[in-house]
């Protein structure tokens, strides 16, 4: 029976490697941080990791884990609604909503989760979901599920959302849904201006502050703090899986209504297994950790500045960022792919991202930095790819 299909598989995988976009998974045998340990032995420094503020081997979260396995157990072995509600569960969500300035939070197993969970249960036929082009796969997976009129705009192209706008007061409600942060690029939703328009055609905002949140605003709050509308934006989504430790979980965070709607009939919720005790022990310590100083956000933010000027100064074609993302672009798929092996053979770990995960013809590498990075290792990860670019022809 799977002899055809076999020979179908086969000669597509063949394609995708040909085409140069076969993805190959490199092997760490060391915790995540900057200098890492790869399968080979060889020690390298991490620069494609989503560990913004380093604390994904930190020790206070790894304690806080540790004790939450002793007092707490390894597992849920239920969803919420039915035993699998911890008092650790709702301390975390408090946090959560402490640090967003909203009314309530929801976990999830994921982000993906959340934001595939978010609008099947809030709008119908008779509402409207006007999504920025260049959003997360969740964002849009979660989009298909709904019945909801469905509006597209060019990525921050506030002229283009208006017009979506304009169409959709033909539907009852309007929700914008936008990436605070959009990964592939590293750029900055004008939340400013959304705002505006939301409140000028009577609209709703979803905001995803994963690669935002812990990282873009003075004390990482994200684009509502970096905007001034902390507090007003009536639905956040989020990751613990980035910033907040690098573990797993997600969350939505907003008006309360909204929350209590999600717990009564989001799927990804009623029929996933609740986060282990441990995993939240530690998103709670992480939140006290960054909402008690902004060390952290405040040595990302310098590094950030200081690696980008470098690598401008450096002759390469760089996407602007207000986030930590360097988007380092090569438009070619092959050459980043050589790139990246190029620079793990310098001690610099990076990955080239090509179609489908960003256009044709967009290949890039993305570097991310962390407040777990020493100038001295922007230096030396600098000094690498001015190497390798002047040898491939990236740079003169």
């Amino acid at each position: 029976m799977y002899s055809d299909f076999q020979k179908h598989l086969q000669t597509e995988l063949q394609s995708i490697e040909e085409a140069g976009l076969y993805k190959n998974e490199r092997i760490i045998t060391s915790p995540q941080q900057a200098a890492i340990r790869v399968n080979t032995g060889q020690e390298v420094l991490n620069f494609c990791a989503n560990n913004y503020l380093g604390l994904s081997n930190n020790k206070e979260l790894i304690e806080a884990a540790k004790k939450a396995l002793d007092s707490h157990g390894y597992g849920m072995s239920s969803v919420r609604f039915i035993c699998g509600t911890g008092d650790l569960h709702k301390e975390l969500e408090a946090k959560i909503s402490e640090f967003f300035g909203t009314e309530d939070t929801i976990l999830y197993a994921s982000c993906f989760d959340a934001n595939g969970g978010l609008f099947e249960p809030l709008l119908d036929a008779q509402d409207a979901i006007i999504s920025d082009s260049l959003n997360h796969a969740s964002i849009i997976d979660g989009v298909r599920l709904c019945k909801a009129q469905r509006y597209r705009y060019a990525n921050a192209d506030m002229e283009e959302l208006e017009e979506c706008l304009k169409k959709a007061q033909a539907q009852r409600h309007r929700l914008i849904v936008t990436d605070g942060v959009f990964s592939m690029d590293g750029n900055v939703v004008p939340l400013d201006k959304v705002y505006e328009l939301a409140n000028k055609y009577n609209a709703m905002i979803v905001v995803d502050e994963s690669h935002s949140a812990g990282v873009v605003g003075r004390t990482g709050r994200g684009t509502t703090e970096l905007f001034n509308l902390f507090g007003k934006i009536e639905i956040i989504t989020g990751t613990l899986g980035k910033a907040f430790g690098g573990a797993i979980g997600g969350f939505t965070t907003g008006r309360r209504e909204i929350i209590d709607m999600l717990r009564q009939r989001s799927r990804p919720y009623l029929f996933s297994n609740s986060i282990p005790p441990m995993i939240a022990a530690a998103g709670i310590k992480a939140f006290e950790i960054i909402s008690e100083t902004n060390e952290l956000q405040d040595k990302l933010h310098a590094n950030t500045n200081y690696f980008m000027a470098k690598m401008q100064a450096a002759g390469f074609d760089i996407k602007p960022t207000q986030s930590a993302i360097c988007a380092v672009m090569l438009y070619d798929a092959k050459l980043s792919q050589e790139m990246a092996a190029k620079l793990l053979d310098k001690g610099i770990y990076v990955t080239g991202f090509y179609y489908p995960v960003v256009p044709k013809g967009e290949a890039r590498i993305r570097v991310q930095l962390s407040a777990g990075h020493e100038i001295t290792q922007l230096d030396q990860c600098v000094v690498a790819f001015t190497e390798i670019g002047r040898e491939l022809g990236v740079i003169s």
